[in-house]
């Protein structure tokens, strides 16, 4: 059974190799460049060209990349993807599966999300193949995972949800002015990110995080992943305070990729669950 994903999982396509998985590289835009996650470009380089102030695009993995990988084979394949709504590679998957002879092999994946709980359907999907489970259970476990996951993000203030585009110039101003921070998360159909509250500090933005997460039924079921861009240190004192309200929890700190520092900017730290 071949397994398929690409950057937005946090696994460099090195790292995939050696779990048995093809690893496609996502891209961003920038300066007139297309950069490919870990191979052009990795997360300290970007966030360094992002200080000149220019606004970054994403881009799917290349559909003739991911044509290819899809129809060279007749084996089973099971390609995960970034969540339907938040990428629009989960419909151009089903297109190019549609389009091919061997269509019936091909199980397309929606994650429901990105990054850590990605990453984990990964490894899950991986597992299992490796322990020899048919390749429908494995997709009904990882639908199962899709469905759990939840995501917050807090940018480090909202210079870069204006230039992305996400708020209003006023809205922007307000909020520098006021030293607010904005706490994002994923709506319950995992298809949007939406402001979920705006605090004055950062302890207060990450409470909101754990209030949440705690309403959501988080316990040591899941899996919890903190994500940061060039805030290593921030993201552990994160960290401490999950580690705090949920001692049993299984927890990680990843680096987001290129492509996903786009979402919140340099300094965003990004909270996620998954059942596991």
């Amino acid at each position: 059974m071949r397994i398929i994903t690409n950057t937005a999982s946090l696994f460099r396509p090195e790292e995939g190799r050696r779990m048995g998985v093809s690893v496609l590289p996502t891209s961003v835009s920038l300066h007139n460049r297309s950069l490919r996650d870990y191979v052009d470009i990795d997360a300290d380089e970007f966030v360094e060209l992002l200080q000149q102030d220019e606004v970054p695009g994403t881009s799917q993995p290349a559909v003739g990349e991911v044509m290819d990988l899809l129809e060279e084979s007749d084996e089973e394949t099971l390609l995960l993807t970034v969540g339907d709504g938040l990428s629009g590679e989960y419909m151009t998957a089903l297109g190019i599966r549609n389009m091919l002879p061997n269509k019936e092999h091909i199980h397309v994946i929606n994650s429901g999300s990105l990054g850590g709980p990605l990453r984990y359907m990964v490894k899950k999907a991986a597992r299992l193949r490796d322990q020899g489970l048919p390749v429908k259970e494995i997709a009904a476990q990882l639908a199962d995972c899709a469905s759990s996951s939840a995501s917050f993000v807090i940018p480090a203030d909202f210079s870069y949800l204006r230039r992305s585009g996400r708020i209003t110039e006023l809205t922007s101003k307000i909020g520098s002015a006021l030293k607010l921070l904005p706490v994002l998360t994923q709506t319950e159909d995992h298809r949007r990110i939406s402001v979920l509250s705006i605090k004055r500090t950062w302890r207060s933005a990450v409470d909101t995080v754990l209030t949440r997460m705690t309403s959501l039924g988080v316990d040591d079921r899941y899996l919890i992943d903190v994500e940061y861009a060039d805030t290593p240190s921030l993201a552990e004192k994160v960290r401490q305070r999950i580690r705090e309200r949920f001692p049993n929890t299984e927890n990680e700190l990843l680096q987001l990729s290129p492509s996903l520092i786009t979402h919140g900017g340099p300094g965003c730290i990004v909270v996620q669950v998954v059942k596991k």
